[in-house]
């Protein structure tokens, strides 16, 4: 089978990992220390907050920024899952807001159509590397005096006018899950443009002591740590921060393969009836995280079952959390554009062992199916 995704992982992320272990510090310390500040300065960020998922760095993300019961928070449909659960784990109410089909974003259009005065956040995403218009967003946000969240999961290395995605948002959370880019098997990590609210999560990270673990450890005096709220277990382990300090030396480079064959894809399929794939947007590019083709009169199922018979491993759409079981409770506006998409695309494989024969063999079966 030809996979939807590989991670690029070897030797030297092993040597990094063993290193890690041979040192005797395994928990969060040193390495996550220098990841934090490494990774920050690659997206843009004033300050890095490495968590144990992106998950977890949503969910304290609307902590930090005191969200909860009777709050509203706009996010799209069009996620995965774990998008609207954060909004449920503060106890605040996720409220589904359509895409554009172009992106699979969010607009100002369709936030300001679901948006009330219980309004408090907004959760958008770069939705599979895509850029949201950080512009518009992130003046609308102001505007209308409501907290914007960045779930950047999927966009490590994508920009936006000129810029990488985490340059001035207010707050991010970013994934390091295998099948993003960069990886450390799970993590994840928050940014934000405040020392104060770095400082802060770093708190909420860890059980809410007022001094961290390692800064403990390394103290050559006995230190008496207070706990200062409530709080969570969401660290990152040093294990994982090697490993990922050589990934994001990689991210450049990955990038440049990716948006390579994403466009050798968009160039072949381009006379094919029926498929539309995803492309950058004006304001943006993407790092084609994903490489996802929409389909015109094609029936989805059908297509995935095809590719799998003859070799390739594909996937549905962008999943859309409204029709999921655990949202069933929820009566959404019509998300007409939003259903379209994860009734209608297919996800295809793109990764850096991806040759031109494997990409040959993809487009020639998508054109046999639609030219039945």
């Amino acid at each position: 089978m030809i996979p939807v995704m590989i991670p690029d992982l070897g030797e030297e992320e092993a040597q990094a990992a063993a290193e890690a272990i041979r040192s005797g510090w395994v928990a969060q310390g040193p390495r996550v220390a220098r990841f934090e500040t490494e990774f920050a300065a690659a997206v843009g960020a004033g300050h890095g907050v490495a968590v144990s998922s992106c998950t977890t760095g949503l969910h304290l993300a609307l902590v930090l920024l005191g969200i909860g019961p009777g709050d509203e928070v706009i996010v799209p449909s069009l996620s995965f899952i774990a998008t609207a659960n954060a909004v449920r784990y503060v106890g605040a109410t996720p409220v589904f807001a359509d895409v554009e089909l172009a992106t699979g974003n969010l607009s100002v259009e369709t936030i300001d159509a679901v948006r009330t005065l219980r309004t408090r956040a907004i959760i958008a995403v770069h939705q599979g590397g895509v850029p949201f218009d950080t512009v518009a967003l992130r003046k609308a946000a102001d505007d209308w005096s409501v907290a914007l969240v960045e779930d950047a999961a999927c966009a490590a290395g994508s920009t936006a006018y000129g810029l990488p995605v985490g340059a001035g948002a207010g707050v991010a959370a970013w994934s390091f899950h295998p099948r993003k880019l960069i990886t450390t098997g799970e993590g994840g990590m928050v940014t934000v443009s405040s020392a104060d609210d770095a400082a802060r999560l770093k708190r909420l990270r860890e059980h809410g002591m007022n001094v961290s673990a390692a800064d403990r450890h390394q103290s050559t005096q006995p230190v008496l740590e207070a706990y200062l709220e409530t709080a969570f277990n969401y660290r990152m382990t040093d294990i994982q921060a090697a490993v990922g300090l050589v990934q994001l030396g990689k991210l450049s480079n990955l990038v440049k393969q990716r948006r390579a064959l994403a466009a050798r894809y968009q160039r072949e399929m381009s006379d094919i009836n029926g498929l539309t794939p995803v492309t950058d947007p004006a304001y943006g590019q993407t790092n084609y995280q994903s490489f996802w083709v929409l389909l015109n009169g094609l029936d989805r199922d059908e297509v995935l079952a095809e590719l799998a018979q003859r070799g390739v491993s594909a996937r549905r759409g962008i999943m859309a959390a409204h029709l999921e079981p655990a949202y069933r409770d929820v009566t959404p506006g019509p998300l007409p554009v939003t259903e379209r998409i994860t009734r209608d695309s297919i996800i295809l494989p793109l990764h850096h062992r991806l040759t031109e024969t494997d990409q040959d063999h993809i487009i020639g079966v998508l054109r046999e199916l639609a030219t039945r």
